[in-house]
């Protein structure tokens, strides 16, 4: 099977300079250039900024700390192979909190072992949010003992976006973003604000 994507990222003429300015800081805030994701569904103009604006009302603007929002990305990622989704929150779970030893054990779920009672009652309901689509009655009374209502909202659909995401990243072959420091006086800054921001 082919490994080279279907769409192409866009170039600037592709996906009008706004959208090339914002992927191009949404780049420097993570380490590489424009990232490929933005830069191929920027192509679909009029989809691109209201999805932009619900992706980012989740992560990082939701209600979960973002510790384990990434942890609960991190899951769906190894849960629908999808490589780019998993790169990218890997080194978005460190900063975030995640050790590299509990990001190696993601891939074991809940059942690994080393977890919190928490974050095992987090990965137990991402898991189950994505062999069935829905919660039963256990699991959520488990979740209740942690999340508040707005986070109980949160949950599935931050598991479901993610799902949704990795299957257009997969479906386009997507390729995962290229790390690189950042060269300019004015793209040191920007990477140190956001590092400021994270923390």
């Amino acid at each position: 099977m082919s490994v080279s994507p279907r769409i192409p990222p866009g170039t600037r003429k592709d996906i009008g300079v706004l959208n090339m300015g914002t992927a191009k800081l949404l780049g420097i805030a993570s380490g590489s250039g424009p990232p490929n994701l933005f830069t191929t569904l920027a192509r679909h103009r009029r989809m691109y900024r209201p999805w932009l604006a619900f992706a980012g009302s989740l992560m990082p603007g939701g209600s979960l700390p973002r510790l384990d929002s990434e942890l609960i990305i991190l899951r769906v990622a190894h849960l629908t192979g999808c490589t780019y989704e998993r790169r990218h929150h890997e080194s978005l779970g460190l900063k975030a909190g995640l050790s590299p030893e509990q990001i190696a054990r993601v891939q074991d779920g809940p059942a690994g072992g080393g977890w919190s009672a928490r974050h095992a009652a987090l990965l137990r309901a991402t898991d189950e949010l994505h062999r069935t689509h829905t919660l039963d009655d256990e699991t959520w009374a488990e979740l209740a003992e942690f999340l508040g209502r707005r986070q109980l909202i949160e949950l599935p659909m931050l598991v479901g976006h993610y799902e949704m995401l990795a299957m257009t990243l997969n479906t386009l072959r997507v390729q995962p973003d290229e790390v690189a420091e950042p060269t300019s006086r004015i793209g040191r800054a920007l990477a140190t604000w956001a590092a400021r921001r994270r923390d």
